[in-house]
Parts: C-alpha cells; sequence; structure tokens
C-alpha cells in the first residue's frame, strides 16, 4: 500500500491536475476534503490492523517521555524548519517561472489562493503531520523493527516509501522528501514518540501554504516595479 497505492495515487491525481488549466476554489476544497477523508480512513484502517496484531502504543510511536522536553524539541524543531521552509520557497520565488518547473504548476493548483480555501487547508496541513507520520514513523517503521529489521534499516526503508508517497512533486521534490522523512526517522527514534515530527512535519506544510502562494503565485517575472508593489500591498 505505502510502496505502489499511494505513490500511483499521487502521481494519477497529479496528471488530473495537469491537465486543467485553471483549479477553481471549489475543485481545490474539493482536492484538500477528498485527501483528507482518503488519509483518516487509511490511518484508520492501518491502526485497527495494528491494534488486531497486538502492537503497543510504545511499537507505534504513540507515547511521550518526559512531555515537558518533547514538547519544547516538537516547538523548536517546528520553529527552525518552518524558517527554513519559508526562506527555501522565497528563494524559489526569486527564480524566473520558467526555471521553477513542477514546483510553480503545483503551486498555482494546490496551494491555498484565498481566505476561503486556507482554513480547509490548513486542516489539510494538520491531517498530513498526523496521518503520514503515524503510517510511516508510528507503523511502517514499528512494524519493521518488530520483524527485526536493524533500526538504521527501518529508518532508511520507512523514508523511500515516504518519498515514493510524494514522487508527484517530481523527481527533487521526492529525494528531498525522503531526506526529511530520514530525518523525521531518527527523531522518532532519538525520543520514543511521533510528537515532535508530527508538530515538524505540520509546520513544514503549513508554511507552504502561507508562503507559496506569496512568493510562487503572485511574483511576476519583471523587475519590480510601482504597480507590482502596488498589488502585493493590496
Amino acid at each position: 500500500m505505502l510502496g505502489v497505492v499511494l505513490p500511483w495515487r499521487g502521481r494519477a491525481r497529479l496528471r488530473k491536475l495537469l491537465a486543467i488549466p485553471h483549479v477553481s476554489t471549489m475543485e481545490r476544497l474539493s482536492l484538500y476534503a477528498s485527501t483528507i477523508a482518503f488519509q483518516w480512513i487509511i490511518a484508520t484502517l492501518v491502526a485497527w490492523r495494528a491494534w488486531a496484531h497486538g502492537f503497543t502504543a510504545a511499537e507505534l510511536g504513540l507515547t511521550i517521555d518526559g512531555k515537558g522536553r518533547v514538547l519544547l524539541i516538537g516547538i523548536g524543531g517546528a520553529t527552525t524548519l518552518a524558517i527554513l521552509q519559508w526562506l527555501n520557497l522565497r528563494r524559489m520565488g526569486r527564480l524566473p517561472a520558467a526555471e521553477r518547473g513542477l514546483l510553480q504548476s503545483l503551486a498555482e493548483r494546490i496551494f491555498p489562493q484565498s481566505r476561503v480555501e486556507m482554513l480547509p487547508y490548513v486542516a489539510l496541513a494538520v491531517t498530513a503531520g498526523l496521518c503520514e507520520e503515524f503510517l510511516y514513523r508510528g507503523f511502517a517503521l514499528g512494524a519493521m523493527i518488530r520483524a527485526g529489521s536493524p533500526v538504521w534499516a527501518a529508518v532508511v526503508i520507512s523514508s523511500i516509501l515516504f518519498g515514493l508517497a510524494h514522487i508527484y512533486q517530481g523527481r527533487a521534490g521526492s529525494v528531498s522528501t525522503m531526506l526529511l522523512g530520514a530525518l523525521f526517522g531518527t527523531a522518532r527514534i532519538v525520543y520514543h514518540s511521533l510528537v515532535p515530527v508530527i508538530l515538524w512535519h505540520s509546520a513544514v506544510d503549513l508554511v507552504a501554504g502561507v508562503a507559496g502562494p506569496r512568493y510562487l503565485t503572485q511574483r511576476l517575472d519583471s523587475a519590480p516595479n510601482k504597480e507590482y508593489g502596488e498589488k502585493i500591498i493590496s
């Protein structure tokens, strides 16, 4: 499921999106709603089967050892990753649109373009943080360790699966997501909890929804001028 079905579904939905010249608000809201529902359904089914097979909360990363320390690490890491994500999107926004490649097309179709779309997008970002971390750093990683895999191998394999699930972002996006997954997997092992990585993941996606439209969908390729400045201010 994680290595084949989810990557295939992501690529299929991307092809459908790219075939649409302009994505309307209703189409974008429908995309958010269907993705939220799909992720919660998959996470619920996996949680049910994991419970049926006797997985403990600790094996799935659903415990917190030292609440204060874990929350501090979670908030600190989320802040750091959010800043890095913002700076990276700002850097990408300074490139000509033709050089942004697939990222530009994704930004125009996926990121929220109005306040009406922002609240559902926030729900989507939080859902991704909760469900994807449970699936990849909770269940997948825990199942491999339970089956006798070395911890480092479980982190690597779960990160590869995570990158494949984001293959719709292109090769560069998939590789960067894979590396981020390795960081998340290592943190989950070190801190024995999914809480920090849930916060980190949600923060990265939330910033993408705020900074993405700002830098990737409203920027003109020509040099800044008075008219452009007025558009941004308004």
